[in-house]
């Protein structure tokens, strides 16, 4: 089968594009940037304090501590679960290097399990055969992966049957449940990235820690200002994450239009889904697991065995992509001297070669997504 040739294409329809989502609340951001410019608190300032009290009524879990970026979120959570030299911990393989990466910052090892092909994420029952081979694990990093949930009532099972920790990773999946159940309250702590990608992003760099837990609240908000809970006074060795107050006042102004944009994002899936699903294409179209009862959609992404050819030819119609991930954290160059073999994480590395997310942010034109679609029935027709 050939490629069809490309052709000019006057309509551009980016991976993603924010112009939409943030050019109409320009005038309520600059004021809020110059509502902290006239305090001239620029950390943990007063919208800081209000963002994380806003957040936590949003996702209707107790306790929000902003932080740095979605990276440290996830690293201060082990440091509060006490991860440290000598544990391990398990996190699936096809995620994004954070989940992993902030493992190894604490000096344990991280142990990846492969995924369920569907929902791409980690797999109970592969989680359970590491549960078997690894005794050091102390703790288990569950991915709710681009939008929806992981299927946590098993992984929960699981982790209290050995004693670990819990902590849930929803950088790509706020607001999304779990059987109806809030995403991040369901293990000891949950993290959150506002990178400008997600459903809800800052301007910047911001993230956070979410959990039930108020004696872990309390750790982890000294945690982020080198494990001080009174000035000049060092508690735990912690290390400095804080989420500049301009940042917050951004994400303050953002948060009431969050539940509007993941809705768009929901009817952009559904479309996909009603165009795709009758049109016969040899791809894998994404659908919300039965678990999954609020799914987010940061990502729409689709599998096929054609995709580096796919990837090129939308390109040349104007369609942006991504590829969400081309290498699984088993094969990654930093952890091949942990022995996991080619094959090893045999959905993990099958998903790396198939998957493509296509355009679904809640900015897209009407016809977008029509237009895309009839890319792909052309694409493939050729």
């Amino acid at each position: 089968m050939s490629v069809p040739s490309a052709v000019s294409s006057t309509r551009q329809v980016p991976l993603l594009d924010l112009h939409p989502q943030n050019g109409p609340l320009r005038q309520e951001i600059e004021a809020a940037v110059a509502r902290v410019f006239d305090s001239q608190r620029f950390i943990l300032g007063p919208d800081h304090a209000e963002f994380e009290r806003e957040m936590a009524a949003h996702l209707g879990i107790a306790h929000a501590i902003g932080c740095a970026n979605g990276s440290d979120a996830i690293l201060l959570a082990l440091m509060a679960a006490g991860i440290g030299p000598g544990d391990e911990v398990a996190v699936p393989s096809f995620t994004f290097f954070a989940t992993a990466g902030s493992v190894s910052r604490t000096g344990a090892t991280p142990v990846f399990v492969d995924i369920q092909p569907d929902s791409f994420n980690l797999d109970p029952a592969a989680l359970e055969e590491a549960a078997r081979s690894h005794p050091k694990l102390k703790a288990v990093i569950p991915v709710h992966l681009f939008g929806g949930s992981a299927d946590m009532d098993p992984i929960l099972d699981v982790a209290a049957r050995h004693g670990w920790t819990v902590i849930e990773d929803a950088a790509q999946s706020i607001g999304a449940t779990y059987r109806g159940r809030p995403c991040m309250s369901l293990g000891a702590m949950g993290t959150l990235s506002f990178f400008p990608s997600k459903n809800l992003g800052a301007f910047g760099d911001a993230g956070m820690v979410v959990t039930t837990d108020k004696a872990l609240a309390d750790v982890l908000s000294a945690l982020r200002v080198h494990g001080s809970r009174e000035k000049y006074r060092h508690e735990w060795i912690g290390f400095n994450s804080r989420m500049d107050t301009l940042q917050a006042a951004i994400l303050r102004v953002k948060l009431p239009h969050l539940n509007g944009w993941t809705e768009a994002r929901q009817r952009n899936a559904a479309r996909y889904q009603q165009l795709l699903a009758p049109a016969g294409l040899p791809i894998s179209v994404p659908q919300a697991a039965d678990w999954q009862t609020y799914h987010a959609w940061n990502q729409f992404v689709i599998r096929t065995q054609r995709r580096d050819e796919l990837k090129a030819f939308l390109a040349s119609q104007g369609v942006g992509t991504e590829i969400y991930y081309p290498i699984p954290l088993h094969r990654q160059p930093c952890y091949l001297s942990l022995g996991y073999a080619e094959g090893a994480l045999p959905e993990s590395e099958r998903a790396c070669r198939e998957v493509l997310a296509l355009p679904i942010h809640s900015g897209l034109l009407d016809g977008d997504i029509e237009y895309v679609c009839d890319c792909l029935v052309r694409f493939f027709a050729a």
